[in-house]
């Protein structure tokens, strides 16, 4: 098999709005209310895959859930014409293109029985996270259907809160060599919740098959949930042998890097100072929540939010860093300034899959072409903009439907509907 590293990027869904609904995440809280752009936010998010596909890099898609969450409202007794304000935002959410959040992905050459093992994410910190999970999993095990290369797993019981690839990394020579699994996990945050569990983490790397002599579990610092830190990977990111973290990314941190250079000796830590890089500004930037990525041309490269530009601090760490030859050799910088807004960036839109293409049901493979025709049906299908207000206005709902069997109608992925 080829194996290499797949990008799968959340479409954002034509429900996108800012509701404000995720409390610790500070862009999130600070835009509650704000009017959104789903339409822009979706075509920003294709042009970021078409980037990532013109640096060489194996791109994939994931598609957005039915909103309103019907079936979670009955549960709960009521209907999106019923249905409460707040109850109404949660099950109006487009948060599930955060594909960083779906699951944690183990690949093959680390798992005991040789397949790539996906344990979905139950999310359960957030009630309009918490729903997710059905439709992830029923998406999963239609992209990775094939037994006899993957497994993908229910999630951890909920008793043990996990959100996914955003609290794991995954460290090697090569991607397609054995690696080392990280698993980061929060106790306390302060005013903020620690969503992701030592417990939840555990079960994972069992689920995964890993090998316990190659797989951490280390502490993300209470300093970074507390300011605003809410996944790992706000303040942390890892490729191939390159782990880029702030100072304050750790608990435990001198512990932790001497564990993970005895498992990979060819470790290189790259860390932003915190006398350089304050953790507002690297929170606000986003620097960390980036694309990691070595393309063909072997060249690692950042891949960075417009946001991470425009801060002075920031912009000029990544100047002086490339021009010591560290590293990190290319920065390059795309815009996803309305999933910025409700608190992700271009790390929180993609799960990374080392898997070889060929194994993977390709309705969910991208080329240029194919993102020149999902252009076309955003720009015809998607809302222009939504206010929270309007989140219950039958017209819109009907929309945010209608727009979602037509991008399932052109994958030819109707058994999603």
């Amino acid at each position: 098999m080829m194996l290499r590293e797949i990008n799968f990027d959340g479409i954002v869904g034509p429900s996108h709005n800012y509701a404000g609904l995720s409390f610790g995440n500070l862009a999130a809280m600070r835009n509650a209310g704000a009017v959104s752009r789903p339409r822009a936010a979706a075509l920003q998010g294709l042009e970021k895959m078409r980037a990532n596909l013109r640096l060489g890099l194996a791109q994939g898609l994931f598609v957005p859930q039915p909103r309103p969450a019907r079936a979670w409202l009955a549960d709960l007794g009521t209907d999106a014409a019923q249905a409460d304000a707040v109850l109404r935002a949660n099950a109006m959410s487009a948060s599930a293109m955060w594909a960083a959040n779906a699951a944690t992905v183990s690949p093959a050459p680390d798992t005991a029985d040789g397949r790539t093992h996906l344990t979905v994410a139950n999310l359960r910190t957030m009630p309009h996270r918490s729903h997710e999970w059905l439709a992830t999993m029923a998406q999963l095990r239609v992209a990775f259907a094939d037994e006899r290369h993957f497994a993908v797993h229910a999630p951890v019981p909920p008793a043990f809160g996990d959100e996914g690839a955003a609290n794991h990394m995954r460290l090697a020579e090569r991607h397609d060599a054995l690696g080392v699994e990280v698993f980061v996990y929060g106790v306390s945050g302060g005013a903020f919740p620690a969503r992701q569990h030592l417990e939840a983490s555990r079960a994972i790397a069992r689920l995964n098959r890993l090998d316990p002599a190659r797989t951490l579990f280390v502490q993300q610092s209470e300093e970074a949930i507390a300011a605003g830190a809410f996944h790992n990977d706000v303040v942390a990111v890892a490729n191939e042998r390159v782990l880029f973290a702030h100072e304050l990314a750790f608990a435990g941190k001198e512990r932790f890097l001497k564990e993970l250079g005895e498992k990979l000796p060819g470790l290189e830590y790259v860390e932003v100072p915190t006398a350089e890089v304050s953790l507002d500004d690297a929170i606000r930037s986003y620097l960390f929540n980036a694309q990691l990525v070595t393309p063909p041309d072997g060249v690692t490269t950042l891949v960075v939010p417009g946001e991470a530009h425009e801060t002075a601090s920031v912009w000029g760490w990544l100047q002086r860093h490339l021009a010591g030859n560290g590293a990190i050799r290319r920065v390059e910088v795309v815009d996803v300034r309305e999933s910025m807004a409700n608190g992700g960036g271009p790390a929180c839109l993609r799960l990374r899959v080392v898997a070889d293409p060929a194994t993977i049901d390709p309705r969910f493979l991208v080329d240029e072409s194919r993102l020149d025709q999902l252009v076309d049906l955003v720009g015809r299908e998607w809302p222009d903009r939504i206010d929270v207000d309007e989140l219950g206005d039958p017209a819109l709902i009907a929309q945010v439907e209608r727009a979602r069997a037509a991008l399932l109608e052109a994958l030819n992925l109707g058994e999603l509907i």
